[in-house]
């Protein structure tokens, strides 16, 4: 598998998301956070566009999302049990697996993701991470875990205007959590969950790189 191809391919419908305004209907909204979604176009689910600002620059809220193994992610994502780098393509494209806990009292078991991922820096200080998944010879299903896909999706970490110690973190979030979940239980699990990604990362960025 070309996993670069792969990767550019993710980046450019990502990026596309970013463009393009139309059809986004809101879901939630708190304090940190604006999550909207609209249907997907890559599997039967729903693809979702979240937005907040984080009070930390650019580089050290991207610190904290980086794909590493035993990385900051492991410390602070409640949902995330283990981040492992299973290839590294080249400096900026890489092959990872990514384990979940259970969640909801065990009505969701826990799952992994294989994805392939950019990440690099864009010219206008934007810090970006984005992923799709793939298969990987060393990645065979794990029978005590239920295999999920995350098609394009990922962070931009954005220079808030004016702003030089604060992020706008744009994400997006298009994961099909696969076995047998009924659709009403993924639909009110997601944007739960994307808050909580929004919450305690905007406590680990205080925490880890102050």
């Amino acid at each position: 598998m070309d996993y670069q191809e792969a990767s550019d391919r993710a980046a450019e419908q990502a990026r596309s998301y970013r463009k393009d305004p139309s059809g986004w209907r809101s879901c939630k909204r708190t304090n940190e956070i604006s999550i909207s979604w609209r249907p997907s176009t890559e599997f039967h689910g729903n693809l979702y566009k979240a937005e907040g600002i984080m009070p930390a620059k650019p580089a050290d809220v991207f610190k904290c999302i980086k794909p590493e193994t035993g990385g900051l992610r492991e410390k602070w994502d409640q949902n995330v049990k283990e981040v492992v780098v299973v290839e590294a393509i080249n400096e900026n494209v890489c092959i990872t697996r990514t384990t979940t806990r259970s969640a909801l009292m065990k009505v969701i078991s826990p799952r992994e993701f294989i994805d392939v991922v950019l990440v690099k820096q864009d010219e206008d200080g934007t810090f970006v991470s984005l992923a799709t998944n793939v298969e990987h010879p060393l990645c065979p299903p794990q029978p005590d875990h239920v295999r999920g896909r995350n098609y394009p999706c990922g962070c931009f970490c954005i220079p808030a205007p004016g702003e030089p110690c604060k992020t706008q973190l744009l994400s997006f979030f298009q994961t099909d959590l696969s076995g047998n979940l009924p659709q009403t239980v993924v639909e009110s699990f997601l944007p739960s969950s994307i808050a909580a990604f929004y919450s305690s990362l905007s406590k680990a960025v205080v925490k880890f790189t102050a």
